[in-house]
């Protein structure tokens, strides 16, 4: 019983993450904000500083092909550690260029 309950809080967190709200008005690459999707996506579980939370990893002083390569892997759905079906959604709905730019923000503004 205690696994399903995880299971169910799990499957409700991530499909709260499957309507991502950045990017819910098909922003182009080019119109993409890293910084408002930081905001809206990643400081949910990772903070507004990046600092992390809980068992949320922080992005403080990661460089951006560590942030880039983490986030491809989530896309590919491949997994990382046990937040990684939490990740899947959000990694998902990003383009290359969405990543790198996403991975450049972060890296500039918690390094």
């Amino acid at each position: 019983m205690g696994k399903t309950l995880n299971f169910a809080k799990l499957a409700a967190v991530a499909s709260a993450f499957c309507a991502t709200p950045a990017l819910a008005n098909g922003d182009s690459d080019e119109a993409f904000d890293p910084q408002a999707y930081f905001a809206a996506e990643c400081s949910q579980c990772h903070g507004r500083a990046a600092r992390g939370m809980a068992s949320f990893p922080s992005l403080r002083g990661k460089t951006p092909d560590y942030l880039s390569q983490r986030l491809e892997t989530y896309r590919a759905g491949d997994a990382v550690g046990p937040n990684s079906m939490l990740m899947y959604p959000i990694a998902e709905e990003l383009s290359d260029q969405m990543i790198e730019s996403l991975s450049a923000y972060i890296s500039e503004n918690f390094g």
